[in-house]
């Protein structure tokens, strides 16, 4: 006994040692298997972080855990990964792991964690699961392939909170699978296997853009026959649920060389109306507890036949409800006399033979009535379209009678009678000529409120009739705020929008009393230390303002009175033509500022930041009430502030918009020609000009009437220059010129040519010794510098070049009649020169000492402080 208990002891430690060291063993002939795998089929990067082998996990089988497997492609999806899993266990029996990296390893169980696996198509039909290596064919016979690194004879397996996507840029078809959980256990029934699998998962269906499925809950349970031998794969008893809609469905799957046979036959398993509700998505249709049915609706879908290249099984799926009801229990209103009658079918195996025909879709809401009728025929190549709306609803009972969250209030009553017929294929080539339409459609009392809308938005009446070719907009009456508009209309391709994704096209009369811009705009308050300056804030791209991508169209406006932003337009009209997000103004006119304003060009909201292209042409407007609501005055001109009267202006000018489309000063770039038709200067309206009215005594700036003054400028980021330009004021001749920043820091230069008789008594000595004549034609140069900014500004006077200039002119007025006097006189006088050589010096030095002390005279009188009104300058008033 004690002999037996020994031997079992040392069986056991035997045991024990083994089941600890046998994982570290046959390690590395795991890993080989999986890299020889690798090697040998895969034309990818497949990587994992660890291997771990164990005896004890799934004991009396041996345990593979695969940590953090990926497979990553090459070109041309290169970078993309194909499948990653956090966690692959694999589960077989111990001698498996005797075998070398070149034989088979039967594998009975495999759980899959946390896998994404993402199946792709690209528009050439390169497919990224197209890794496997491409084999040489040769001519001599080849090797049996005994059935690679690994086989699979499962009881059990799992995926686990994983995801699958399948996108096909060829079809446009997208399906995706989230938070999907699948398993499946075998067992042998003769030469079959069968299944039981357990499947929960949200997925989400497009096709060609049009989303079917949208995160829809699906559930299945099927058992499911396979039959290798002869590729059969039979569904037994098998119960299904999309979103809440059960559905019970058998049948088979038999896979021949040549095409494919399928049997398959589904149908809800009772009559129930909550079936219905069933299959929209719960996020719109609620807690269906307590909800009051009345009425059935069934599906009964066979869909039998071969498939290959050019069949499909043939399909007769059909949805019927008869005199149904519902009403939620917290709400007033049912919907009530439901019918439906809508039939799938396809009775010749050919995908362009597939059609859909809703023979009855009717409900009631309250005293509104609903129907439609029509059907869509040659799905899969030109679809032809061939629908009957009729109806009245009232959108106040919407929400009354059917749970919808809507952040929004709605009023109006719709009401329509229309009919259509088109095939795809002329929408999107624009053969309006082929779409048949008739009917019309009405809305009325529509409010519409909104957090994105400043303003509830009403139209008292709208009517639309549908013509062949084009639809009408025959009235539509509408407010909102301060605005009203009373629009007509036609638009071209309302199918093409709907269908199509074509823009909408059309042509509108638009006519108002009052538009108000801001009744239109949402206002977002900021704090204070965020608020920025229109000339300095970022524009972001979530936050600006859009000209809408789908429209086509164009605007032929009239209103009395337009509000924008702190301007008054009065009679202001034109045709704004909208396209590509851009708006192209043309011919605009309007009355601003007691004159008129008259526009062309376009504002782009395309790229990022806004930018607009215009130009401005400004006829007669107040120049004070121009200045004072125009930041594009001020910057460009800052002196009119201190002028009163009328200009004209013409400006073309470019640059980028903020996000509340208003244009950012310091990116302006153009031109403008500015006339001054006639104002009157007051100097105490800016330090610029009362401090220059300060140091010239000669003339008095406060009292000039200024009149037929044009100047040219240009302008580019953030600096105005003025081209250099003249102008005569009683008889003084100015030309002045520079530039000045948006900054409001200036460099000019001002030139006064002034009549010397301006001057008066102080240099009346010196004009005495010129003929009335010569004294009147005489003019002195003065030149000023203006620097610093407009509120602080520097003048710098050249007194010293003026007195200089004066001088001269006499001195050389003197000579040139002195010259004279000596030519008349002759030889005598000639001698008499000659002869008295002192003399002639001693009064030459007489001269030169009278002229700088006149200079001198001159210049207290010139630029000293004004202390009388002499009469000269009087005289200028």
């Amino acid at each position: 006994m004690k002999k037996a208990l020994k031997i079992l002891g040392i069986f056991i430690l035997i045991l024990i040692i083994a089941i600890i060291s046998i994982p570290f063993l046959f390690k590395g002939t795991i890993q080989d298997k999986v890299r020889y795998l690798v090697n040998e089929h895969v034309n990818a990067k497949v990587d994992f972080a660890n291997i771990d082998i164990s005896l004890i996990r799934s004991f009396p089988q041996a345990s593979v855990v695969i940590d953090n497997f990926s497979v990553i492609n090459h070109a041309p999806f290169e970078g993309d990964t194909l499948a990653y899993s956090k966690r692959i266990a694999l589960d077989m029996s111990v001698k498996e792991l005797f075998k070398s990296a070149s034989e088979p390893i039967s594998v009975k169980k495999i759980i899959i964690d946390e896998a994404n696996i993402a199946i792709k198509t690209d528009s050439l039909g390169n497919s990224n699961i197209d890794i496997a290596k491409k084999q040489d064919i040769k001519d001599t016979p080849q090797e049996k392939d005994n059935g690679g690194s690994f086989s699979f004879a499962l009881d059990h397996y799992e995926i686990n909170n994983s995801k699958i996507l399948f996108k096909d840029d060829v079809s446009k078809t997208i399906l995706s699978m989230t938070e999907l959980n699948h398993s499946g256990d075998g067992s042998v029934s003769g030469e079959k296997i069968i299944l039981d699998t357990k499947t929960n998962t949200e997925a989400s269906f497009s096709l060609d853009n049009t989303k079917y499925l949208n995160k829809n809950k699906l559930q299945l349970d099927a058992q499911i026959e396979l039959d290798l031998k002869n590729q059969k794969y039979s569904f037994k008893e098998n119960k299904a649920l999309i979103n809440r809609l059960p559905l019970e469905f058998s049948g088979y799957v038999q896979l021949f060389e040549k095409y494919t046979d399928v049997d398959l036959s589904f149908k809800t398993p009772s009559s129930d109306f909550k079936n219905f509700l069933a299959v929209i998505p719960e996020a719109y249709v609620k807690n269906l507890d307590g909800i009051q049915t009345s009425g059935d609706f069934l599906i009964d879908g066979i869909i039998k036949g071969k498939s290959d290249d050019t069949y499909i099984p043939k399909m007769d799926i059909k949805i019927v409800s008869n005199n149904a009801s519902f009403q939620y229990p917290d709400l007033p209103k049912g919907v009530k006399n439901i019918n439906i009658n809508t039939q799938i079918k396809n009775d010749t195996g050919l995908a362009d033979d597939t059609y859909v025909n809703i023979d009855n879709l009717t409900f009631k809401i309250d005293q509104d009535s609903f129907a439609a009728k029509g059907s869509l025929k040659n799905l899969t190549k030109n679809m032809i379209v061939d629908m009957m709306l009729k109806g009245t609803l009232n959108l106040a009972n919407l929400n009354q009678a059917y749970p919808l969250q809507l952040e929004e209030k709605l009023n109006g009553i719709v009401k329509a009678d229309v009919k259509t017929n088109f095939d795809m294929q002329s929408l999107e080539k624009e053969q309006y000529q082929n779409i048949k339409s008739s009917g019309t459609a009405s809305i009325s009392q529509f409010a519409y409120t909104s957090a994105d809308t400043p303003n509830e938005i009403k139209i008292e009446s709208a009517n639309v009739s549908f013509n062949p070719e084009t639809i009408t907009l025959d009235k539509m009456q509408a407010t909102t705020g301060r605005s009203d508009l009373n629009a007509t209309g036609t638009i071209q391709n309302l199918m093409g929008f709907l269908f199509a994704k074509q823009d909408l096209k059309g042509n509108f009369d638009v006519n108002s009393n009052v538009f108000a811009v801001d009744d239109f705009m949402v206002s977002e308050e900021e704090p204070e230390d965020k608020v920025a300056s229109s000339d300095t804030k970022k524009t972001t791209e979530d936050e600006t303002m859009r000209i809408p991508s789908f429209l086509d169209a164009t605007l032929n406006f009239n209103s009395k009175k337009v509000y924008y932003d702190n301007l008054e337009l009065e009679n202001t009209k034109g045709t704004v033509k909208i396209k590509e997000e851009t708006a192209f103004l043309e011919n605009v006119s309007s009355n601003i500022f007691d004159g008129g304003i008259a526009l062309n060009g376009n504002v782009s909201t395309k790229n990022k930041v806004p930018t607009f292209d215009m130009a401005l042409d400004l006829s007669k407007i107040d120049i004070v009430k121009s200045f004072n609501n125009l930041d594009l005055i001020k910057n460009l001109a800052p002196i009119a502030k201190a002028l009163t009267g009328n200009l004209n202006t013409t400006v073309k000018l470019n640059g980028n918009l903020n996000e509340n489309l208003i244009p950012v000063l310091t990116s302006l770039k153009g031109e403008a020609l500015a006339e001054i038709l006639n104002a009157q200067v007051s100097t105490t309206k800016t330090p610029f000009l009362s401090k220059l009215d300060n140091q010239l005594n000669f003339i008095d700036i406060d009292q000039l009437n200024l009149k037929a003054i044009k100047t040219n400028l240009s302008f580019n980021d953030g600096k105005v220059n003025v081209k250099p330009f003249e102008f005569d004021v009683k008889g003084i001749k100015i030309t002045a010129g520079g530039e000045h920043g948006f900054d409001q820091n200036m460099n000019y230069t001002v030139k006064l040519d002034v009549p010397a008789k301006y001057l008066g008594n102080d240099v009346g000595n010196l004009m005495s010794q010129l003929d009335e004549k010569e004294a009147s034609a005489m003019t002195v140069g003065i030149p000023i510098g203006i620097s610093g900014n407009f509120t602080n500004p520097k003048i710098d006077l050249n007194p010293g070049q003026a007195i200089k200039q004066l001088t001269q002119q006499i001195v050389e007025k003197k000579k040139e009649k002195v010259k004279g006097e000596i030519k008349d006189k002759g030889t005598e006088i000639l001698s008499d020169l000659l002869g008295s050589k002192k003399e002639k010096d001693s009064a030459k030095t007489n001269t030169e000492e009278t002229l700088k002390n006149t200079a001198k005279d001159i210049l207290g009188g010139f630029f000293g402080k004004k202390k009388k009104k002499d009469s000269t300058k009087t005289n200028n008033n």
